[in-house]
């Protein structure tokens, strides 16, 4: 055992006040010396008794063993494995104060690192606290020792997997399924060889399976051990899916015949006169949290002002998610994705959809784009949702085009207050911003805003 944790197994827990949160949720609290500790569990205005888990040159880290004085925004967890399962951080804090708390942390950085406060804030958007997460990778791991199989997510601030039975989190579908996930492949002869599930769920839809699993296995099934895997499925409805190794290799196995989609609604009318309807493979890109989307794409297309005569660029694409509601009220939309099999289902859902006015595109937005075929054409509105890397590369042709309106959705703060500086520095007012839960208990922070161009 290393000095350090000597050192720390040595130290008794220490009574603390609480001053206020880190931006990743924890409490913070100075010692009696000073000394800066971020405090996982703790709420402002706390008294605590805190268990320190590390120790660094400028501050140290622990953890809540005890609470003397709580706070009025403490609550009950909803999940029986809040504190060992590391899936949720903030299931202690109510609602409103995890809402506070994401919404100081998008005004913070807007302040910080862009240097500019919107005109107005948009309420926040909202779902369900539980039941909401319909996609998620779950480690499987068999313990030799105990004898044991373990399903799930890793233990809070650790490698090893949680012992879980359920997730009040995900879908009901798949967080009340974790149990029989784990009967099934623990009575299997390959139980020590299968390291992850890979689920997806989407709406209850006929002639569409809502949910999909993705066994990831190390070695080759034996026949019964596949048998069983298509069995557990095909009880369901449920679609079955085999990877033996990297994405590539993913492969549906049961049911034989179909296309390899799950599929799910949004409230836009189509030209075929049916609500727009999106599939999707079970390793593409979704928003886990559907009724945040339900929510989101009306506001999205609402900041952006379209009007019937407009063309609108959709970057980052991915499936069409913005894109296809785009098109059922723009004249024309081109959409634009770094990846091939996401615009190949961006046009299937295009024309499954009876829309002729969206077009797709396949380019790296990280990369030259002056040379691309939809970069020369004019744009009236344009849409980005990049990843948590942002949009800087490029912002100077987003500007070059002149668009009346820019709406950014965002999953990092700090990204999107950086390129909201840019907008800034081009002209463009930054008219609202707002948080979107869309991962509530989390302190991850999902953001929209909208730009106009100064007259």
């Amino acid at each position: 055992m290393s000095r350090k944790h000597n050192k720390l197994n040595a130290m008794e827990p220490m009574a603390l006040t609480v001053t206020k949160l880190g931006h990743d949720g924890r409490g913070i609290a100075h010692r009696e010396d000073g000394k800066l500790i971020f405090v996982d569990g703790a709420l402002p205005g706390e008294q605590v008794v805190v268990k320190l888990t590390n120790l660094h040159k400028k501050y140290d880290e622990g953890r809540v063993i005890e609470v003397i004085t709580a706070s009025s925004d403490r609550v009950d967890a909803p999940c029986a494995h809040f504190g060992v399962c590391g899936g949720c951080s903030l299931q202690h804090m109510s609602r409103e104060a995890q809402l506070t708390l994401k919404h100081s942390v998008l005004a913070e950085h807007l302040q910080h690192f862009g240097g500019i406060v919107p005109q107005e804030w948009l309420p926040p958007l909202v779902s369900d606290n539980i039941s909401y997460r319909r996609k998620a990778r779950m480690g499987v791991r068999y313990v030799i020792k105990k004898e044991k199989l373990l399903v799930g997510f890793r233990e809070r601030q650790a490698s090893f997997l949680a012992e879980l039975d359920s997730c009040v989190v995900m879908d009901p579908r798949l967080g009340l399924s974790i149990t029989a996930f784990r009967e099934l492949i623990g009575g299997l002869e390959a139980r020590d060889h299968i390291p992850q599930i890979e689920v997806a769920a989407g709406d209850e839809l006929d002639g569409v399976a809502p949910v999909a699993l993705v066994f990831r296995h190390m070695n080759e099934l034996s026949k019964s051990d596949r048998q069983a895997l298509i069995d557990f499925c095909a009880e369901r409805g449920w679609q079955c899916y085999l990877q033996p190794g990297n994405y590539d290799t993913v492969h549906k196995v049961w049911p034989e015949d179909g296309p390899d989609r799950l599929a799910y609604e949004l409230p836009f009318q189509t030209p075929n006169g049916t609500d727009l309807r999106l599939a999707f493979h079970p390793n593409d890109f979704t928003q886990v949290n559907a009724e945040i989307n339900q929510r989101m794409l009306p506001l999205a297309l609402d900041l952006l002002d379209i009007q019937p005569e407009d063309r609108v660029l959709d970057l980052f694409c991915g499936l069409g998610n913005f894109t296809l509601p785009l098109a059922t009220k723009a004249r024309e939309v081109v959409g634009v994705e770094g990846s091939q099999a996401m615009v190949l289902r961006g046009q299937e859902n295009a024309t499954a959809n009876g829309l002729n006015n969206v077009s797709f595109y396949m380019h790296d937005l990280t990369k030259e784009i002056a040379s691309q075929p939809w970069a020369t054409l004019g744009f009236d509105r344009v849409l980005i949702d990049p990843p948590r890397s942002g949009a800087l590369e490029v912002l100077p042709h987003i500007v070059s085009l002149k668009p009346k309106r820019i709406v950014y959705v965002s999953c990092n703060p700090a990204t999107l207050a950086r390129d909201a500086g840019e907008l800034a520095k081009a002209g463009y007012v930054l008219l609202k911003a707002g948080i979107m839960d869309m991962f509530t208990h989390t302190t991850h922070v999902e953001s929209i805003a909208v730009f106009e161009k100064r007259r």
